[in-house]
This record gives structure tokens, sequence and C-alpha cells, in this order.
């Protein structure tokens, strides 16, 4: 199975501004960099509007791979 990865960039909407990088793996994996620090942070340094774009595309990914083996196996 490839391992396919999908890539977000978010900019928040309130102060320190920083651009962030998502990137979903479909094994499930997640890597969060910060563009302007060039670091890899956790969820857990999230915050405010942020925190929600990781949300909603979690559960979007979630939704997507049960889907995925639902068909699969149907």
């Amino acid at each position: 199975m490839k391992n396919i990865c999908e890539n977000f960039r978010y900019v928040e909407k309130v102060r320190p501004w920083r651009d962030l990088t998502f990137k979903f793996y479909s094994d499930g994996r997640l890597i969060i960099i910060d563009n302007a620090a060039e670091e890899v942070i956790t969820p857990k340094e999230l915050k405010g509007d942020s925190r929600d774009f990781y949300i909603h595309k979690r559960i979007a990914f979630i939704k997507n791979q049960l889907i995925a083996s639902q068909l699969k196996y149907a």
C-alpha cells in the first residue's frame, strides 16, 4: 500500500500569525511544520483557529478512511 500524504497550509488569524503546514499520511501519521521557524510542532502546541483547523481536517481524514474501509469490505 502506498503511503499517501495530504498537505494543507494554514496561516493563523491572530498573533503570532504562524504559517503552518499540516501533513496527513494515509497510515495515520501527522506532521505539523511551523514554516517560519522551520520546526515540527505537536498538536498540543496549537491554539485557537489553528487547533480548530486541525480538528476539522483530522475528522474529515478519519471519515474518509472509514468510508474507504466500508467500501473495501462491503
